[in-house]
């Protein structure tokens, strides 16, 4: 496939993002989940935080202002896990499930309290939406063609708050991200697109300069990269997703501990640290942050190093 190098993609002058680029790199939040089960939430649904949208609304607005106070300058919604199929589930309609979709962004934008921060609408992959880890195997058994039919009106509902950029985030599929990009065409929305990967493969076991070249023609698209893996694999995909694309590399990374799925905990050390992260802008990240397991002090490390970089 085609490699791209040169200077990163512009965005429009008036976008609030560019304008935040231009400044230098931008902090993200960290896992919006950990912060949540710190507060006494139960997640323990299909529908994960998403659940809060419609059964405790300030919950996700504690948690996202945790987060703005601690340096993130971007925050991501509670809309990762999201769906009008399981909003249905729970026995919501197409219209109500749609008005919990604005929400997420709605109560992102409260949580700034007047500080200069952006809100990213969390688009997850098919498989978080099954809560049945699929998101770190991809290869649905569908085609990219029905993957854009599913994603096209969770975009849609999310593109009609206006959030300032769309994160299509934790992508194990090279397939998958064509569905989302196409899905996302047209939204009039500047969005980022993030795998979750292993070693120098998508989770659906795709070279990255394959994958991240999905992206590389695509005007909308400000930012390629890596999220919800460990820290040594995202230093090694930032180098790669700017090399091929040209545009501007977003990573946020996990703790770095393990979850051991048959005794339901986190094992080994975190390996997520704020002047490695830092560090990786001098590789051509510009947008970082944490995932799973990184909380609003770790965040607030991450800014600070930024700041003395």
């Amino acid at each position: 496939m085609e490699r791209r190098t040169g200077t990163p993609h512009r965005l429009s002058p008036a976008s609030p993002l560019a304008a935040a680029l231009a400044r230098g790199p931008v902090v993200l939040d960290g896992g919006l989940s950990n912060q949540l089960e710190a507060q006494g939430c139960d997640l323990g649904d299909a529908l994960w935080s998403a659940r809060l949208l419609a059964d405790d609304p300030e919950q996700l607005t504690a948690a996202h202002r945790a987060y703005a106070r601690a340096g993130a300058r971007v925050l991501l919604t509670a809309s990762y896990q999201a769906s009008f199929e399981g909003f249905a589930r729970r026995g919501l309609d197409r219209t109500a499930a749609a008005a919990l979709f604005r929400r997420s962004v709605h109560l992102a934008r409260k949580a700034a309290e007047g500080r200069p921060v952006l809100v990213a609408a969390s688009v997850g992959p098919y498989g978080a939406v099954r809560a049945d880890g699929g998101e770190y195997r991809g290869r649905y058994g569908l085609t990219v063609r029905e993957l854009t039919r599913f994603h096209r009106p969770r975009i849609e509902a999310l593109a009609e708050a206006g959030p300032d950029v769309l994160a299509l985030e934790t992508v194990p599929d090279a397939d998958e991200a064509e569905a989302l990009l196409d899905a996302a065409a047209g939204c009039g929305l500047p969005v980022w697109l993030s795998y979750t990967v292993a070693g120098d493969r998508t989770r659906a076991g795709q070279p990255l300069a394959a994958a991240f070249a999905v992206a590389a023609g695509r005007d909308e698209v400000v930012a390629t990269g890596v999220n919800c893996c460990t820290a040594a694999d995202a230093e090694r995909a930032v180098p790669v997703a700017a090399e091929t694309t040209g545009k501007h590399v977003v990573a946020y990374p996990n703790s770095g501990e393990d979850w051991d799925a048959a005794a339901h905990r986190w094992r080994g050390s975190g390996t997520w640290d704020p002047a490695r992260v830092a560090g990786w802008t001098a590789l051509g990240a510009r947008l970082l942050g944490g995932c799973c397991r990184v909380g609003p002090d770790a965040i607030a490390e991450l800014a600070r190093a930024l700041e003395k970089r």
